[in-house]
């Protein structure tokens, strides 16, 4: 006689039994695990980490591979969301931005720094669409941060946390950059500290100590990276998390011990940065590339200079603001978009951020028995990093800011999906 297979429960998945939700994996759609798949390979990079494997264009072809597993799904249906609108009315700016810009095939060459991520986002959004779907790509998400968090503080210490000039480098990609990699902890520790805590009701003592690893790695990393605005951004964001309790004078204490603590914890030399910021000649260069930037937007206030245009534009009409032996990008996301796309394109980009963050609020806070438990309102600080440390840096076109569209997104949809229609959702899909 056959044993009857265990049925797997919310709780196998609330308490982190890997058996039970490998086994619901492995019952997944093909588009599901193209998702994983690339997710996968876009922040974890095997394929640069070992390049005997580096064979194939790997995260091209999990796209594809999701994109014709959406036909056999039938799981998968549109999903309606004001950000679709506003992505969609992005790209059709971004194209009248190209066609009257002032070097158009710098303009068309770079198209796919935009469109690719849409593609993305609606692949991501529209299949994972159940909850228990969302709790395993965000648990990819985490251990694929998690990787690059626990090796590159462990590279940190072992150096006796000093200084250098490169900071920390992760693999080939868009994490290799210091600057980029720290904005990535910066998006990666305030999920991470949500998630343990959401299930900490249900996981035992070591397993609730290790998931606290995530968010301490991740902050040690931001402070090892070198990057000013990064560490900028994680002090707002500590505050924002404790803006209820700031002003009382036991916290009020608690963060001022805090805040010396990482101010003696971080290395003479990126002190210094901190001390000569502004005068340096990277921070001067900064400054001309965003006082030039504003110009550009209001002498192209409607398209901008074009898509990607903003460092030829800058080298042609402003030849002595150049310090560094090149113009590069604005090292600011604001006038990034604005140059890129004018007012329009700037204003678009702007009701992004808000329906992102307005989706967020939305975001209940608490365990894994509430809705949206998992991350909560921990949404938005990783938004706000982002938005703070894109000050100082270009990274409208990383992966950041869309992969977090699509997270929050699918996250809404899938628990809709479950109030509004429980008994049509097949039961590897409740949650």
């Amino acid at each position: 006689m056959l044993k009857k297979r265990k049925e797997i429960t919310d709780e196998d998945f609330y308490a982190l039994k890997i058996g039970a939700i490998w086994r619901h994996f492995k019952d997944e759609s093909f588009a599901f695990w193209m998702v994983c798949a690339y997710l996968f390979f876009e922040y974890v990079r095997p394929q640069s980490i070992y390049p005997a494997i580096d064979f194939l264009p790997w995260t091209q072809l999990v796209v594809l591979g999701a994109i014709f597993g959406c036909f056999t799904d039938k799981t998968v249906k549109w999903v309606p969301s004001p950000i679709n609108k506003l992505l969609i009315l992005l790209f059709f700016i971004i194209l009248a931005s190209s066609h009257f810009a002032y070097f158009p095939n710098i303009s068309y060459n770079n198209l796919d720094k935009y469109y690719l991520w849409v593609i993305i986002y609606f692949i991501v959004i529209n299949v994972v669409n159940t909850p228990r779907r969302f709790f395993i790509l965000i648990c990819i998400f985490l251990l694929a941060s998690f990787k690059l968090s626990l090796s590159l503080s462990i590279v940190w210490a072992g150096r006796g946390f000093s200084f250098t000039d490169w900071g920390l480098m992760g693999p080939k990609g868009f994490f290799q950059n210091s600057g980029e990699l720290a904005i990535q902890m910066l998006v990666f520790w305030p999920i991470a500290w949500a998630f343990a805590h959401s299930l900490k009701p249900y996981i035992s003592r070591n397993w609730y100590l290790l998931l606290l690893l995530m968010p301490i790695t991740a902050i040690m990393v931001i402070l090892g990276a070198s990057s000013r605005g990064a560490q900028l951004a994680l002090i707002c964001q500590l505050l924002v998390m404790n803006y209820r309790f700031v002003f009382r004078p036991r916290v009020m204490i608690s963060i001022f011990i805090s805040m010396a603590l990482i101010w003696n914890f971080l290395p003479e030399e990126q002190k210094q940065r901190f001390e000569t910021m502004g005068e340096d000649g990277t921070s001067r260069q900064r400054l001309l590339y965003w006082e030039n930037g504003i110009k550009m937007i209001e002498d192209n206030p409607v398209l901008g200079v074009g898509y990607f245009n903003f460092a030829p534009y800058f080298e042609r009409y402003y030849p002595g603001d150049v310090l560094l032996g090149r113009a590069e990008l604005p090292h600011n996301i604001f006038i990034q978009v604005g140059t890129d796309t004018g007012l329009l394109g700037l204003s678009v980009f702007f009701g992004l951020l808000y329906v992102a963050y307005r989706l967020g609020r939305g975001f209940r806070i608490g365990s894994c028995d509430s809705e949206q438990g998992v991350i909560g309102r921990c949404a938005n600080l990783s938004l706000l990093g982002f938005i703070v440390a894109g000050q100082f840096v270009t990274v409208v076109y990383y992966p950041f800011l869309w992969i977090h569209l699509a997270l929050v997104v699918a996250l809404s949809n899938s628990f809709r999906n479950r109030q509004e229609s429980p008994k049509k959702i097949p039961k590897n899909g409740s949650l």
